[in-house]
């Protein structure tokens, strides 16, 4: 499942600040897709300037995969900013589902709600 919030802040207004609201949460940015200039590239168009974050936090990453190596699958954490009429939309994967789809112990659990309820928030502090 997709966790998402929209803000009226301008789509460029986000993407300028992303960097040190991530940062002031434990993120940094491993690198980005502007999908709109990467396949326009490629003689491909679209309407939208769709932008995907690459979001690591050390820490969390370390404690993850030295637990389950498998879940190397869902990191770095992907944030995608997009406009959507006159909102911007912030989107990321539910970790609901990531510890679904895992079999994790309790502490890794909590442990990775943590970061998520941390994504949350970064991407509600517009």
């Amino acid at each position: 499942m997709i966790y998402q919030t929209k803000t009226t802040y301008p789509l460029e207004t986000v993407k300028m600040q992303l960097e040190d609201k991530a940062k002031q949460l434990g993120f940094g940015i491993l690198g980005k897709y502007e999908f709109k200039k990467i396949l326009k590239e490629r003689g491909f168009e679209i309407n939208r300037d769709i932008t995907v974050y690459e979001l690591c936090n050390p820490l969390s990453a370390h404690s993850a995969l030295n637990a389950l190596p498998e879940i190397s699958v869902y990191l770095p954490c992907r944030l995608s900013i997009y406009h959507e009429g006159e909102t911007t939309v912030l989107a990321t994967i539910g970790i609901e589902e990531i510890i679904e789809a895992t079999h994790i112990d309790g502490e890794l659990k909590q442990h990775m709600q943590e970061i998520f309820d941390k994504m949350r928030a970064l991407m509600n502090s517009w």
